[in-house]
């Protein structure tokens, strides 16, 4: 059965965190809160948290798992970043979206897009995330919260305890942080591409693209 903290959304409490943080180091799945809604994390380097990960969300292999970083330096071991990418980086974290870039040699591939190499990396504005991060000193590997046959993803920790207590280990509560996801946003072609409108400003990535599309996921 997971276990409930009871989380300070703006003040975390350090020995709860500090708790989490060795429950991931020890192979656990978290559910914790961001800036824009629930989500699973997992230890980068433990391939069968992820896979746990990937059969509570039922994800495919090409499924996007989400490297959550503390910092523009973190991100750039991971991810392949030019100048101009750089800079809406800097402008844009930390924030509620997604960036999907080519990875660099150093991150696992299984963590990669098996299709097109890439990796999404986010840097969330959130005291519950950031004060994890800090802790562990490297990046979670996430995924948003949302089952199957939702539309939705979840945003009540009781229930979300309810439905996944034998699915993860932890569930930190840190109260109603919102129903949409990230805004998702591909940076691997000459002009950014909007993947996944969820929270956050859009439209500056869309005048940046002029005439690219925006599809949902």
């Amino acid at each position: 059965m997971s276990q409930l903290f009871e989380i300070h959304p703006l003040n975390p409490q350090l020995r709860l965190i500090r708790r989490a943080a060795e429950i991931i180091r020890a192979g656990g799945v978290i559910v914790y809160p961001t800036d824009s809604c629930y989500a699973l994390g997992c230890h980068i380097g433990d391939k069968e948290a992820m896979e746990r990960i990937r059969r509570i969300r039922m994800a495919d292999k090409d499924h996007h798992f989400t490297l959550v970083c503390r910092d523009l330096s973190e991100i750039a071991r991971y991810a392949r970043i030019d100048n101009s990418q750089y800079r809406l980086l800097r402008k844009f974290t930390p924030g509620p979206y997604t960036f999907l870039l080519r990875a660099t040699r150093e991150t696992p591939k299984r963590l990669q897009n098996p299709r097109r190499r890439t990796i999404g990396i986010r840097v969330p504005d959130h005291p519950v995330p950031r004060l994890l991060l800090k802790e562990l000193g490297e990046p979670i590997m996430s995924s948003t919260l949302l089952l199957p046959g939702d539309e939705l993803p979840l945003t009540d920790a009781l229930e979300i305890r309810e439905r996944l207590e034998q699915q993860v280990d932890v569930v930190l509560d840190g109260g109603n942080c919102g129903l949409e996801p990230t805004t998702v946003i591909d940076l691997v072609g000459e002009a950014p591409v909007v993947v996944r409108r969820g929270r956050g400003i859009v439209e500056a990535f869309e005048r940046s693209a002029g005439a690219g599309s925006a599809s949902r996921v």
